[in-house]
């Protein structure tokens, strides 16, 4: 008999598999002429289709299979020329057809991937691409809405469409290395990324935590209670639902061309051109952040982060057509200082008061040494004001331009070398940090409008001699 590993004796590794229900923008439904509007009336945008009239045929949406290409052309798949419809029964309310128009057999793109980063390391700073493998993109007809009314203990069913934008099923299980998989479970129905996330990290400990305490696994659908961010038994699936998978008798098979396959005299009306679609595809993130990095020589978690924000990369950039600073200086002060102001007031960059202009003129200011790094963070804070005044308006009204008498700088470090002998008594002791009480002293004195590099170089000057 082998002897069961003590509890935390070997480590555990966790497999999760993601099921991405993705809506696709459109103006109309996946196999009828019936408008897709958020938030409509319930079914005031219902075919005879939809409603699963007797005589009613699906006609594929020509829209949805080039969203569904460009979809599978961005994730790096194969793009089936070929790829057929099937029928997938199950009876509830929510499909009154008792059947779901669905891609089983031959989707219409496989075998893909996506390349991510993970932020790792003490201060979270370095980047570790990692690669997700994707197993197939299918096309798949929506099902309405079920609204569930416990009062009255009623079940309505809206079917204009179910689906918000996103929509995840996770499949998790837990194995010691090197020993075959374990039982998964299925978590149903996660709206956002961030409970996605939370019932992943919960079910592999609840998973390992079972394990190690003697228990078992059950092959099961599980929910995520999002207020008590745990997971919670639905149904098991001990008796596997048998969905009869069929073809699907009244949509032929969907044919796809490429630029070496399609038909001489062919209508571009009527087909649809893998090649075409991949000419319109916009840069991808992967390309963006290589591209930030070799031309802007940046770090690549700030071109993450750049990408990560919505409308950021456009501001970055906007800036940089503007400005003398080098990129390095307009990288920072846009991740640092910028975003640093957006995320204390919870602020899209589309609603920030400070525009590409104004900073790209701030930074040219900076660069061209008219005010200090002190005062430029001072213009920075009155530019969030709102108050419609240029970066150029604020130094002159605050008179933050740096000092360019010399002699006036020399004279009064002197004054405050002679004000403070005691920190000029440990620098002459050796401490080289007390020079640094000594500038700040100064740049005090002048409001932040003198040069500390200049500061530094007058009292080095004069504790030498």
């Amino acid at each position: 008999m082998t002897q069961k590993p003590r509890k935390g004796e070997h480590k555990w590794a966790a497999v999760v598999g993601l099921e991405i229900h993705a809506q696709i923008s459109s103006n109309s439904k996946l196999f009828s002429g019936s408008q897709v509007r958020f938030s409509a009336p319930p079914n005031s945008l219902v075919s005879f289709f939809d409603a699963s009239l007797p005589g009613t045929l699906p006609v594929l949406n020509r829209r949805c299979v080039e969203a569904a290409v460009m979809t599978g052309l961005a994730l790096n798949c194969h793009i089936n020329k070929k790829s057929l419809f099937d029928r997938k029964h199950y009876f509830y309310a929510d499909l009154p057809a008792g059947y779901q128009i669905t891609q089983q057999r031959l989707p219409i793109a496989v075998n893909g991937s996506l390349t991510y980063g993970v932020c790792a390391g003490k201060k979270q700073s370095q980047v570790i691409p990692k690669t997700v493998r994707i197993k197939q993109i299918q096309l798949e007809q929506d099902s309405g809405k079920s609204l569930h009314d416990d009062l009255r203990s009623q079940t309505l069913i809206d079917l204009n469409r179910a689906e918000g934008q996103l929509r995840v099923d996770a499949n998790i299980s837990v194995h010691h290395p090197g020993e075959p998989l374990g039982v998964r479970t299925e978590v149903k129905n996660l709206n956002s990324i961030r409970f996605l996330a939370k019932a992943i990290d919960y079910e592999i400990q609840r998973q390992i935590n079972e394990l190690e305490n003697g228990g078992e696994i059950l092959n099961e659908t599980r929910s995520f209670h999002y207020q008590l961010g745990c997971t919670m038994s639905m149904r098991d699936k001990e008796g596997k639902q048998d969905y009869r998978f069929m073809p699907e008798p009244n949509l032929p098979p969907l044919v796809l061309y490429d630029a070496t396959s399609l038909p001489a005299g062919a209508d571009p009306q009527q087909v649809i051109n893998i090649d075409q679609i991949r000419e319109t595809l916009p840069e991808l993130p992967s390309v963006t952040r290589e591209r930030l990095v070799q031309q802007y020589g940046m770090l690549l978690e700030h071109s993450f982060t750049l990408l990560n924000e919505v409308g950021l990369l456009e501001f970055f950039q906007n800036v940089i057509k503007e400005t003398r600073a080098e990129p390095k200086k307009v990288t920072s002060w846009v991740l640092n200082t910028f975003l640093g102001y957006l995320k204390q007031q919870n602020l899209a960059v589309s609603e920030s008061p400070v525009t590409p202009s104004a900073l790209a003129e701030l930074l040219d200011l900076l660069d061209s040494r008219t005010i200090s790094s002190a005062a430029a963070k001072q213009v920075f804070e009155e530019l969030w004001k709102r108050e419609g005044k240029t970066p150029g308006q604020i130094v002159s009204e605050k008179q933050l331009e740096l000092m360019e008498d010399r002699g006036a700088l020399e004279q009064l470090c002197h004054s405050m070398m002679e004000a403070h002998p005691q920190v000029v008594m440990d620098l002459k002791k050796g401490n080289p940090r007390a020079i640094n009480k000594l500038i700040g002293l100064v740049r005090k004195a002048t409001q932040s409008r003198a040069d500390p590099a200049m500061i530094k170089e007058i009292l080095e000057k004069k504790l030498s001699s």
